[in-house]
């Protein structure tokens, strides 16, 4: 168990990437918390992972969180603490986009909420969760961010800027952070099979559309869930003590 006693918050956790990851988190013996918007979707993960025999007893639960209002942001991050004691993994997964087309064409509304849930979502979580991991003399941050901001496509400025800004604000974060003994680390996935998946596109999720994207990946597929699960695993476990400010490529190969 590479997570055995570890406690977890999970954001955008009710589906995708996020759900991978929590999932993945519990049948490592971690607690986990899964924070989202989907009410309906993120208590019935929960209460599969709770009810799962490869995870700990009442491993996970549920908590309603949008992650860019303060208030629910320290709500959540209560939640670990009341539930389970203790804080010691964050997971920034939490992502919106903008629809693929013309950079003038993104209306400000969406510019706003892409920035306000790619980006100020992190800054609104180490607010609430960095005060307790320097109480507790240690913490562990892994940010979800994209090969977007390595490689862009166009058609995603946007998109592409506010995991530029998750890319950079990672780096920053460790070396401020790494004398409280707090790492923080970023996952740049190369797009997945997900329901961000149409929006990224700009058209229907079809295998035609598919195309083009699978074209720009040498290894010919997209990133799922498991995959990025265990890239956090690994970032979150013991095995990367000594890895802060890492920003970790899970893409077939497209950002090469």
């Amino acid at each position: 168990m590479r997570l055995q006693d570890k406690v977890a918050v999970v954001t955008g956790a009710a589906s995708g990437f996020g759900e991978g990851i929590a999932r993945r988190f519990a049948a490592e013996g971690a607690k986990v918390v899964l924070a989202d918007l989907n009410d309906p979707a993120g208590e019935v993960v929960a209460a599969e992972i709770s009810a799962s025999g490869a995870a700990p007893e009442g491993a996970a639960t549920y908590v309603h969180a949008d992650v860019t209002d303060l208030a629910q942001v320290k709500a959540m991050i209560d939640t670990a603490v009341e539930r389970f004691g203790r804080l010691d993994i964050l997971v920034n997964n939490a992502g919106t986009s903008h629809l693929r087309k013309s950079m003038i064409e993104v209306s400000e509304e969406d510019f706003d909420r892409t920035f306000a849930v790619n980006v100020k979502s992190i800054y609104l979580a180490a607010i609430a969760a960095v005060p307790l991991f320097r109480a507790q003399g240690a913490g562990c941050i892994v940010n979800v961010s994209s090969t977007a901001a390595i490689s862009p496509r166009a058609g995603l400025t946007w998109y592409n800027g506010s995991k530029g800004a998750v890319n950079t604000i990672t780096k920053s974060m460790a070396v401020e952070l790494a004398p409280d003994k707090i790492r923080v680390n970023a996952i740049c996935p190369v797009a997945g099979d997900t329901p961000l998946l149409a929006t990224f596109m700009g058209k229907p999720d079809t295998p035609e559309n598919r195309a083009p994207f699978l074209a720009t990946i040498p290894l010919g597929r997209l990133s799922t869930p498991e995959d990025i699960a265990n890239a956090a695993l690994y970032l979150a476990s013991d095995e990367a003590s000594l890895l802060t400010g890492v920003l970790l490529e899970v893409d077939g190969g497209r950002c090469i």
